[in-house]
């Protein structure tokens, strides 16, 4: 079984000091990073693009986790990848060609990812198991930080994973959304390998303790699902 990542979500951590709060979150056992970039169009929110996770790329060699809550994300995935964007995750609901996608994500050499709303099923991915490296699970309805997790989105991690098993158990399962201390060993037990932690890291009163604190939950969790 794998050792499930935790992943901090940038989102939530103070840009006027970027530099510190990634080398704060690396030091403290932090497996990659979490980017998310917002267009306005498909969640209400706007983000960062690509001229930001290439600055930010200069920082760090932990992996990028870009996440795109984009409208039309094909136009603009070669330049996250040339950004440096390691896994490349767009929405099933933003493109009317999911299949392709992936394939050229793989092509280009990123990890291919796809995430589906609270309001997807699961069973929507049915048909584009064998071309996943990585399925998201929203757990909160995109586009703001600091919501309340939606304890439906364990169900679907065990949906999800009991295809997988079948078809491609080399395919991750992240979940993204009001993962914190109350819920993050339930993710696990759930199926989940990579857990997106935003507030509950970066708005801890010490960040540090309080990610280790989810490493120490998430390994307990992973062992004794074994």
């Amino acid at each position: 079984m794998r050792r499930p990542k935790i992943a901090p979500s940038l989102l939530s951590a103070d840009f006027a000091a970027i530099a510190d709060q990634i080398a704060m979150v690396e030091a403290a056992g932090a497996d990659e990073l979490h980017l998310d970039t917002m267009d306005g169009r498909f969640v209400p929110n706007i983000t960062w693009g690509m001229k930001i996770v290439k600055d930010l790329r200069r920082l760090t060699a932990l992996p990028f986790d870009c996440h795109l809550m984009i409208v039309e994300p094909e136009r603009y995935v070669d330049a996250f990848r040339e950004a440096g964007a390691d896994v490349i995750t767009f929405h099933y609901e933003a493109t009317p060609h999911p299949h392709r996608l992936l394939r050229h994500l793989r092509e280009i050499g990123a990890k291919a990812g796809i995430a589906i709303n609270p309001g997807t099923p699961a069973a929507m991915l049915e048909d584009l198991i064998e071309e996943i490296d990585r399925v998201l699970v929203m757990s909160v309805n995109p586009g703001f930080g600091g919501q309340s997790f939606i304890e439906r989105a364990l169900v679907k991690v065990e949906e999800v994973r009991a295809v997988l098993e079948r078809r491609n158990p080399a395919c991750e399962i992240e979940v993204d959304g009001g993962i914190g201390l109350a819920n993050i060993e339930r993710a696990v037990r759930a199926g989940a390998d990579v857990l997106v932690a935003g507030n509950s890291v970066f708005a801890a009163g010490d960040p540090p303790a309080a990610l280790r604190e989810m490493r120490s939950r998430v390994d307990t969790a992973r062992a004794a699902s074994r």
